[in-house]
């Protein structure tokens, strides 16, 4: 068994065309833990959010702060501190910060997974 304290595992920023805007991202539990899941948190800064896309197998998000948006091309929802979401794979969807908050989901996935980016 192990324990990991969320506070203690680094914040490293993202550079990566999915965001719209400065996003950092903890690794909770990777591949040197688990072969069968990843485990990662994202925060999001007021207003940003990933562009469209999909993923090949399905995704949890967890809400851990602030208070979100998670959309589908019919609908958006907004969410906050422990929802929880279920994105079906291939949904298109996108995820992130409303104007007026900060975000941060943690994200379960398997790591291999492959995500599609669907808006430019």
């Amino acid at each position: 068994m192990k324990v990991i304290e969320i506070a203690q595992v680094a914040r490293e920023p993202q550079q990566n065309p999915l965001f719209t805007g400065p996003v950092t991202m903890q690794s909770i539990v990777d591949t040197e833990l688990s072969n069968n899941f990843s485990i990662r948190q994202v925060s999001f800064g007021r207003g940003v959010r990933n562009k469209f896309h999909s993923h090949t197998i399905e995704q949890v998000l967890i809400v851990t702060e602030g208070e979100g948006i998670v959309a589908t091309e019919k609908e958006e929802i907004t969410v906050g501190l422990g929802d929880v979401i279920f994105i079906p794979a291939g949904e298109k969807h996108w995820h992130g910060a409303t104007k007026a908050a900060i975000f941060s989901h943690i994200y379960i996935m398997s790591p291999d997974q492959k995500t599609t980016q669907l808006e430019d």
